[in-house]
């Protein structure tokens, strides 16, 4: 089972986010003799350790900060990235067009830096399994620190599995034993024949795709294989709202265009869906998709969907940088296991 977040007063070896009155945020790993450094001078973590989460400490340059526990959200909002993550508002959607659930079999592709696998994890809550794949070793050290940051370790239920999905899917799981797929990559479509031979009917597939031609490539794919539901898309914006007092309006800026959802549903083995009633709209020809939506895979890289990168040097420091977290978590979580059980034997 996974272990419900910490409470109570800080302690070494965990998170705190600190934010100004202006709504800056600092997070930082509280240690024994640490500061945090900031140009309204210091705070030593020995005055916030031992405090109630929620509580306002005072720099040495007279600012004040209120210091608290981050939610996941913050979390992962603020972790080392090598793959570039899905955000919240995207994670929460994905959560429920899949209906992901404790005891449920998940597989996801790929791990980027673990943002999705961290929310997936937290509503298995233990039960079930979530299998990560990656085909790049430096993006699973990356996650592997980013999950095990948040959860003092690795949870049981939870492992990557190195390759391509559609080489290594087959070997992981044998037909018909996988509940939900999240695929978040480059060119889907190329993963629906083994995606839907894993897959139980009536399991949910959900593709998270960055561009328009992403989207039409892979909606037009789920049709021609012919296993699957019609495909539904989506996307998510949020828009913040400025409230005080009478001034109450939309914030200027918003999160808006991240990625789109696209939703199927796995048919029986040799259903065929009811054919569509004709409407008299034309949508293009062969042609017309060919240019919309090229059929050859070397035209879809990285460059020309807009995706971006980051160096191998970039990668393999905020792959040591997650390391670094996790060695923070498992710290602190032996140290609530070494507590309790002092205090078992006192109550003796």
């Amino acid at each position: 089972m996974i272990q419900s977040p910490p409470s109570g007063p800080f302690r070494a070896g965990e998170r705190v986010q600190l934010t100004d009155p202006k709504g800056r945020l600092t997070t930082t790993w509280l240690t024994e003799g640490g500061q945090v450094h900031s140009q309204y001078g210091t705070i030593d973590h020995a005055a916030i350790i031992g405090i109630p989460d929620g509580s306002v400490v005072t720099s040495t340059g007279g600012m004040e900060y209120l210091a608290l526990r981050p939610l996941l959200t913050d979390v992962i909002m603020s972790m080392p990235r090598g793959a570039a993550i899905i955000y919240p508002k995207d994670s929460a959607m994905i959560l429920a067009k899949a209906d992901i659930r404790p005891g449920a079999q998940v597989v996801e592709a790929g791990v980027g830096s673990g943002a999705l696998s961290l929310w997936l994890l937290r509503m298995l809550a233990g039960q079930g399994e979530l299998v990560s794949f990656e085909r790049r070793e430096e993006f699973a050290e990356v996650a592997r620190g980013n999950v095990a940051s948040v959860y003092g370790g690795e949870p049981d239920n939870w492992r990557i599995a190195i390759g391509d999905l559609q080489d290594a899917l087959p070997r992981e799981f044998e037909p018909g034993t996988v509940d939900r797929v999240i695929l978040d990559m480059l060119a889907p479509w190329e993963c629906l024949p083994a995606v839907a031979e894993a897959m139980i009917p009536g399991g949910v597939l959900v593709c998270y795709v960055a561009t328009a031609t992403q989207l039409s490539r892979v909606a037009e794919a789920i049709r021609e294989h012919g296993g699957f539901t019609e495909p539904e898309a989506d996307e998510t914006m949020v828009r913040g709202w400025h409230v005080e007092g009478l001034a109450v309006r939309p914030d200027h800026r918003m999160v808006a265009h991240t990625g789109f959802l696209l939703t199927a549903r796995r048919l029986a083995p040799g259903t065929t869906l009811p054919e569509k009633r004709k409407t008299s709209k034309v949508a293009g020809t062969d042609a017309d998709r060919e240019a919309w939506t090229p059929s050859d895979p070397e035209a879809w890289t990285e460059a020309t969907v807009g995706e971006r990168t980051v160096s191998d040097k970039v990668l393999r420091k905020r792959g040591r940088d997650a390391q670094r977290g996790a060695a923070h978590a498992a710290r602190d979580s032996q140290e609530i296991i070494d507590t309790t059980a002092t205090e078992g034997q006192d109550s003796l």
